[in-house]
């Protein structure tokens, strides 16, 4: 397990990852990242964190841009991944740098005004990339990220998949300069995608318009891409700074399945008190954003 004390912060992101069991790789990669996790040994056993593994990505990729001029993705996909062991089996989930890089890309372009984007990553640059990524495209037709991530919210839908029983919290830990504390999420697919048809269905039928039908078909679609006998994480990552004291408490899944129940209940009143509850502590987040 990789174990980072560092007095550097991550981004204020979260993630959601899927991790694959090693059987559901065909060959040579099942070979290859049998070999990768026989080398490196797992990021975590059974419910354990991997924020020191996460960590350290984030500091390889800033070493990245201060050794050289910077760039708007990686020349070479990433061939690391993050390593699970759990009830002895082995878990993987590449990282995929080079493409979630183009997806960041296309968040950027979506974000960011045109001036500011062209000070960021000139008009050339961004084209290169888009050539790039349409050619790599061209021959990687059916290729899907295995983590999803979101700066300074998680968003709504990536809570469906998850239970109350799910919730693994660790405290700040104690030495010079103290570990972080850290706050998932790790359920098995099946009751991943379970969760989610359920609470498609409940949204689907009482609030068929709303952003959350769109937020549960996204992520609904996304877990179909994997093997069913996957891990499913969401990771609070950096968010855990901006959350501070309210940490501990922090009960965003929870919050969600009580308002998918008032509404399978008929209690509309019910599921909108627990909606503005649940989006209002998610606002106050996202403001600091603006601040910043």
């Amino acid at each position: 397990m990789t174990v980072v004390r560092t007095s550097v912060q991550p981004p204020y992101s979260a993630h959601l990852r899927v991790y694959e069991p090693l059987s559901a790789w065909p060959e040579p990669e099942r070979s290859h990242w049998r070999a990768y996790a026989a080398e490196r040994g797992p990021d975590a056993e059974d419910r354990e964190p991997v924020a020191g593994a996460a960590l350290a990505e984030q500091r390889e990729a800033l070493a990245e841009l201060l050794a050289r001029t910077p760039r708007a993705l990686p020349e070479q996909e990433s061939g690391q991944a993050f390593v699970r062991l759990l009830e002895g089996t082995l878990y993987v989930c590449p990282r995929t740098t080079r493409l979630r890089s183009w997806q960041a890309l296309e968040e950027l372009h979506r974000e960011l005004p045109a001036h500011l984007l062209d000070t960021v990553l000139p008009p050339a640059v961004r084209a290169a990339a888009e050539a790039d990524r349409q050619a790599w495209w061209a021959d990687h037709p059916d290729a899907r990220p295995w983590i999803l991530s979101s700066r300074w919210e998680v968003p709504v839908g990536w809570f469906l998949p998850f239970g109350e029983e799910d919730r693994q919290y660790v405290p700040q830990g104690e030495g010079e300069p103290p570990t972080a504390p850290a706050l998932f999420y790790l359920t098995p697919m099946v009751q991943a995608r379970r969760r989610v048809a359920r609470g498609y269905r409940v949204l689907k039928e009482q609030v068929p318009r709303g952003p959350l039908v769109r937020g549960a078909e996204r992520v609904g679609r996304w877990l179909e891409e994997f093997h069913p006998r996957s891990l499913v994480e969401l990771d609070y990552g950096g968010l855990v700074h901006l959350l501070g004291d309210r940490l501990a408490g922090e009960r965003s899944v929870a919050e969600l399945a009580d308002g998918l129940g008032a509404l399978r209940a008929g209690d509309g009143a019910a599921a909108l008190r627990a909606y503005e509850s649940l989006t209002g502590r998610w606002r106050k987040l996202l403001a600091l954003r603006q601040a910043s």
